[in-house]
């Protein structure tokens, strides 16, 4: 008598008994048993069970062999008093023969925290390959379908053409009276140093210290440096590293302190770029005014572009003193009856 007691004790612990077993209720159902390969099915699941009670639903599912793509859940209905769950999955299979939806289980909680586990029922589904006809044999492969040329098809195209026809021959016409013999430009150069001080102002200007752009400020600086020494000095710089930049105006011959200014002046620029070193917006405007004077100190003067010492020379001669201008004349006057003579002479 014992060992039965222990028996249904044990039994009445693995079964849901009294009103738990009335509320809980679950449905399975499946839209179809028969798919081909990649095919998608339906898995409704609801669960019926009282007021109150929540249902909790897997954090993970495998339904192997199938393939899971995707979950809905169903909004909750009343019917005669009691709550109805669901949620309803879209599965894929890409496996042939006699396959099986395995069950899964889920947990119904009530109010007083223990919690109730029920399981899904079990559906069994054939899948077949694609591509067979009512008699099972492989259907035959259909060849490309053709596309029917007709006017409303070709109409557009060709509008599209005549548009594009139209604009070409238009800029045609607008280049050609650009260029007639009565209409001339004249395009005057600007040197390095002019382009260097523009670029300088306009990075002054710009917002990159507001922004917090630092090391976005020391490339442009350094670009501009850079694109500066090639015009002057005809030296490649800007495809070529710090050191490599230097070697090359060592060969151009400037002089020591101001290859020494280019060499700080660079190292400074590749702290910032290259080692993550973040200065001060006030280090940062001492850097373009580094630039400027870099600039300045190595621009073209006035007597290195040739011809200007033959022009200074010139303007000099023409503004003589009025006492050398009087010398001049008298000079003039004497030379005048010397050759008179000679005249006579011969």
């Amino acid at each position: 008598m014992r060992r039965v007691a222990l028996i249904v004790a044990a039994l009445a612990g693995l079964f849901p008994t009294g009103a738990a077993a009335q509320t809980l209720r679950v449905r399975t159902a499946l839209d179809t048993t028969l798919v081909s390969v990649g095919d998608r099915l339906q898995l409704t699941v609801t669960v019926e069970h009282a007021p109150g009670e929540t249902v909790v639903w897997p954090d993970s599912l495998s339904l192997v062999p199938f393939e899971i793509l995707g979950a809905e859940a169903l909004a909750p209905t009343n019917v005669e008093g009691r709550v109805v769950s669901g949620a309803r999955l879209t599965l894929t299979v890409f496996e042939l023969g006699d396959l099986e939806v395995p069950a899964f289980d889920l947990s119904v909680q009530g109010q007083d925290g223990f919690s109730t586990v029920v399981s899904t029922d079990v559906f069994g589904v054939t899948v077949q390959s694609v591509g067979l006809d009512e008699g099972g044999d492989i259907r035959a492969i259909r060849g490309p379908l053709g596309i029917p040329i007709g006017v409303i098809y070709v109409l557009p195209w060709l509008l599209l053409l005549a548009t594009l026809g139209a604009l070409g021959y238009w800029l045609w016409r607008r280049n050609r009276r650009d260029d007639s013999p009565n209409r001339r430009s004249v395009i005057i150069p600007r040197l390095p140093h002019e382009e260097a001080y523009d670029a300088l102002d306009r990075l002054e200007a710009s917002s990159l210290l507001q922004q917090g752009e630092i090391k976005q400020y020391h490339i442009q600086v350094s670009e501009i440096i850079r694109t500066y020494v090639e015009g002057r000095f005809d030296v490649y710089a800007l495809e070529m590293t710090t050191g490599e930049m230097m070697d090359g105006l060592r060969t151009v011959g400037i002089d020591a302190d101001a290859h020494c200014a280019f060499e700080a002046f660079l190292n400074r620029c590749d702290m910032v770029k290259f080692a993550k070193f973040r200065p001060t917006p006030d280090a940062c405007r001492q850097t373009v005014t580094a630039a400027r004077e870099l600039v300045d100190r190595t621009r073209p003067r006035v007597m290195d572009f040739p011809g200007e010492s033959a022009k200074e020379s010139a303007d000099e001669s023409i503004q003589q003193s009025p006492e050398e201008s009087v010398d001049d004349s008298a000079a003039v006057e004497d030379v005048g009856p010397a050759l008179e003579t000679a005249g006579d002479g011969g």
